[in-house]
């Protein structure tokens, strides 16, 4: 009876983790020199989402990958940070972010854009559940840095209700430029 439970619980586990999706952005094995010689391990970069505008970013170490992997997705389920997205598509607006010598710039995109971003950011993205989007890395291209510069790009979006709320404006009053933007195209295919 034991097993059953067990069992149970682990298909209750797999059901609760089945709603994140996790990338493996990069691994890297390392080396540790002592008295004996070299202590070798490996570090992993993972990203953890749920294509609904919720990721995180984590790592792990450990003297096996498996081992590393499952650090380094606990560690991003735990950091996990919410970015509002305009009709759960795309970003409200142009961003920019940066760590070290790392430095991304993200733009909105119109439907049917796909997602256009390289490496690292790509992943992040996917994770985030963004279709249309294009992004650009500046500077390094150490895994590290470019995920920690999206990351601080992601943490800079607002959705305009939330700027209207700390203006103590009414939203139609934020948007008003985004929507005759579009009704300007409109006016031309009439």
């Amino acid at each position: 009876m034991a097993g059953r439970n067990d069992n149970r619980r682990g298909g209750r586990n797999d059901e609760q983790d089945s709603e994140f999706i996790d990338r493996l952005v990069h691994i890297n094995r390392v080396a540790k020199t002592v008295k004996g010689g070299r202590n070798m391990s490996f570090a992993a970069l993972v990203i953890v989402g749920d294509e609904k505008g919720r990721v995180g970013f984590g790592k792990g170490k450990a003297r096996e990958v498996p081992e590393a992997i499952r650090k380094a997705t606990e560690e991003a389920k735990k950091t996990m940070i919410r970015v509002p997205l305009r009709e759960g598509r795309t970003l409200h607006h142009d961003v920019k972010g940066r760590h070290g010598a790392g430095k991304v710039m993200m733009r909105a995109a119109p439907p049917g854009t796909g997602v256009i971003a390289g490496g690292p950011m790509r992943a992040v993205l996917e994770c985030l559940g963004i279709q249309d989007v294009v992004g650009k890395s500046i500077g390094t291209s150490n895994p590290y840095n470019m995920v920690r510069a999206t990351f601080d790009a992601l943490k800079r979006m607002e959705s305009p209700r939330t700027v209207a709320s700390k203006r103590g404006k009414k939203v139609a009053d934020i948007v008003e430029r985004r929507s005759d933007g579009a009704s300007a195209p409109e006016a031309l295919e009439a």
